[in-house]
């Protein structure tokens, strides 16, 4: 491997425990809101399409993230495994945020994720949805950061 990538486990052909165990690493990622941490997870060629916004390459991937996270304040995410094969995982995931004006919004989405042999993510396509919510309907208020193991999931808070 080149200096730019290193190893990722677990690698494809993905179980149902290494699918799931990719999913949570990518939740507690994105929980960091760390923008580089997170663009390590994908090859330095990976292509996304978030949105409609469609993109490539780890560099895209950092500026991406800044804006997001400038914009998505107190972001907390849960991410569940939907479908998984070979070197694919299929998640549905729903997160919380507000803007800078204090208004509150839990986002849906899906991802369709596909893997290297390495276990970076070299494909990445994200629909994703945004539902004003009030403060006091919110349901992730864990303090930011990795979601408590004893938190709930998205099937168990019916989301």
């Amino acid at each position: 491997m080149s200096g730019n990538q290193q190893d990722r486990p677990p690698f494809p052909p993905f179980t149902r425990e290494t699918a799931t165990q990719k999913v949570r690493m990518a939740e507690d990622a994105w929980n960091t809101r760390d923008p580089e941490k997170v663009s390590l997870a994908y090859t330095i060629d990976s292509t996304w399409r978030n949105r409609s916004e469609f993109f490539s390459g780890r560099e895209a991937i950092v500026q991406f993230l800044r804006r997001k996270w400038a914009k998505e304040l107190d972001y907390r995410l849960i991410k569940e495994l939907w479908a998984f094969d070979g070197a694919r995982i299929a998640v549905r995931f729903a997160y919380e945020w507000h803007d800078d004006s204090g208004s509150w919004f839990r986002s849906y989405g899906n991802e369709n994720w596909e893997f290297d042999e390495h276990g970076l993510m070299r494909r990445r396509i994200a629909s994703i949805n945004d539902l004003p919510i009030q403060e006091s309907n919110r349901r992730y208020r864990w303090p930011l950061g990795h979601r408590p193991d004893n938190h709930p999931g998205l099937s168990a808070l019916e989301l």
